[in-house]
């Protein structure tokens, strides 16, 4: 009976992961939306959704604490709370991100504006949230092999990175008009760079998961 009652709970953990995942997926989506569109009123609805999601990743932090005080799980289950509670963290920090990107939206005043980078911007925002999408699935199917090839993908999202950033330092120098936007698209694309990385520490969670090893899928070469 303990039993059954343990595997309700943690599937019930695993289902509000789930929820917030895509609550995470959707604020990235739409921060992005907001800075390319310059819609200062979806940005303020991420800034403002982003108190929910804090309070998922809370709520979830207090069910893991209450199970392992309570039922005292061992190895597996053990595990499978500790990932909760680790990968939590990284999508509520991904979350973090999402309301910078909605920050910079507001800070935008009618700048001169580079369409081309927008565009890299709009692309780069794609990938990351498909990976975070993704990584989901992975997480819900503890597909360890999916989340090893998702973390490989990181490196796009590096490359994406590495172009906006030259092509930014490019149109500053070429006309001072667009060094206040170009500095707003580095610090765009480092958001998004930074959550390629904390979705690949959710696929290390996975892997972890699975074996119960922790291991280190792909180098970070930017930090929080």
């Amino acid at each position: 009976m303990l039993r059954t009652q343990f595997e309700k709970d943690l599937k019930k953990l695993h289902d509000k992961f789930y929820v917030m995942g895509k609550d995470v997926s959707r604020a990235i989506n739409k921060s992005v939306n907001s800075f390319i569109d310059h819609d200062k009123d979806l940005a303020k609805e991420v800034i403002a959704g982003d108190v929910s999601i804090n309070q998922k990743e809370q709520d979830l932090e207090k069910k893991s604490f209450e199970m392992i005080a309570l039922q005292q799980p061992v190895t597996t289950d053990l595990r499978s709370i500790v990932t909760i509670m680790k990968a939590s963290s990284d999508l509520e920090r991904m979350a973090d991100h999402a309301v910078a990107i909605a920050k910079s939206t507001i800070r935008v005043k009618g700048n001169k504006r580079v369409l081309e980078i927008e565009k890299e911007i709009s692309e780069m925002a794609d990938e990351v949230t498909k990976m975070v999408d993704e990584v989901l699935v992975a997480y819900i199917n503890t597909d360890e092999q999916r989340a090893i090839e998702i973390a490989t993908s990181d490196r796009n999202i590096n490359e994406y990175f590495k172009s906006i950033y030259r092509h930014s330092i490019e149109a500053m120098q070429e006309n001072p008009d667009t060094v206040i936007v170009g500095a707003d698209y580095l610090q765009v694309a480092g958001y998004l760079e930074r959550i390629g990385d904390y979705v690949t520490n959710v696929c290390e969670w996975i892997v972890y998961l699975k074996t119960g090893k922790i291991s280190e899928l792909e180098m970070k070469n930017v930090t929080d």
